[in-house]
């Protein structure tokens, strides 16, 4: 009795360890075959949900056009469109339509200070450069 235990530990050892396990000549096809009606299932799901999803948001547009709801897109769509109207005529403009490049980047401040620095006259160019 406990050489058989014996004998079965050392196989599942030897299996754990990456030994040879013995392999059924139908267990590839057979796990396929698992893989493909998970596969069907998930379909049937998705499309029911899909299905009733589609019947809730008829019942939710019939509500909103019996109350003059508009949905969150189109609320938010109009909030833009009068935002960008508001500002087409005015001087102060919101902070998202100052143009890219146009922020507190070193690089153009030491690009500005060049271009001044070429419209000096030579001596004032030696002060500054001596720094």
């Amino acid at each position: 009795n406990t050489t058989r235990k014996t004998a079965r530990a050392t196989k599942d050892m030897g299996k754990m360890l990456g030994g040879e396990e013995e392999k059924d000549p139908d267990a590839d096809r057979k796990e396929e075959e698992r893989q493909e009606a998970l596969r069907q299932q998930e379909e049937e799901r998705k499309a029911k949900y899909s299905k009733m999803e589609a019947e809730r948001e008829s019942v939710r547009q019939g509500i909103r056009d019996k109350y003059g709801i508009k949905k969150k897109e189109e609320k938010e769509a109009e909030a833009q469109a009068a935002m960008e109207q508001a500002s087409e005529g005015s001087l102060t403009r919101p902070k998202k339509a100052i143009p890219a490049g146009c922020g507190d980047e070193e690089e153009e401040e030491e690009s500005i200070v060049d271009t001044v620095m070429k419209f000096l006259p030579g001596p004032l160019q030696d002060m500054f450069n001596k720094k």
